[in-house]
């Protein structure tokens, strides 16, 4: 199964959670490419979109691999292949540093004049266009645990097994279309994946925050 773009993938996602429209779940996109899938959940299911903000920790020799995750309140993961990766101490203080600078300057592209939403008793909903590792959905699971939702839900539309098997122990309930063994990239099972620059992220959540009326 090929998803024909992130649009498509949402649709289909949505379905799959459909058990949560008329809960005023509370949707969680990790940016930048899931805030398209998120807003699409939120829409459907009648819920709130919002970002939960995390960074992959780059392995030295391949910024595209993850050695670990950060989250924006500090919290982080490190991946056991880290050092294997080149990735020692050193190098971990130092990226996770860049990494929590970059999470600080998002915070004010994408949500400048409010505070974060608040998930404490909400349904949360946590998506991502795909997990290959695992370690970005990682640290936002735990970052949203930590802020005491009532029910946390990890929900992508396609996961490495290893990736699914990492974050399951992390939330109340998974939701995955596609787990294939043989996984060698999210963007392989996209037609189309192209990269969301910030001031298209930005634009679809501003213009979704205007349309959701304040929860109860």
């Amino acid at each position: 199964m090929f998803f024909v773009n992130r649009h498509d993938a949402a649709e289909r996602l949505s379905q799959a959670l459909m058990h949560w429209k008329g809960r005023n779940p509370l949707i969680l996109a990790i940016p930048r490419g899931a805030i398209e899938i998120g807003r699409v959940i939120a829409n459907r299911l009648d819920g709130e979109l919002d970002v939960v903000l995390v960074r992959k920790l780059r392995a030295p020799s391949s910024p595209e691999f993850a050695v670990g995750a950060v989250a924006e309140n500090g919290w982080s993961y490190i991946a056991p292949h880290a050092q294997a990766a080149g990735a020692d101490d050193r190098y971990i203080d130092e990226e996770k540093r860049y990494q929590l600078n970059v999470l600080k300057e998002r915070r004010q592209r994408y949500t400048p004049d409010r505070a974060s939403t608040d998930a404490r008793g909400r349904i949360a909903i946590v998506v991502d266009d795909g997990l290959a590792t695992g370690a970005t959905m990682v640290a936002a699971l735990h970052a949203v645990r930590a802020l005491q939702p009532a029910r946390l839900i990890c929900a992508v539309p396609v996961a490495s097994p290893r990736g699914i098997a990492l974050v399951r122990p992390l939330a109340d309930e998974v939701v995955c279309l596609l787990a294939p063994e043989e996984f060698g990239s999210v963007g392989q099972f996209y037609r189309t994946f192209e990269q969301v620059e910030d001031e298209q992220a930005s634009c679809w959540l501003s213009e979704t925050v205007r349309r959701t009326p304040p929860s109860p």
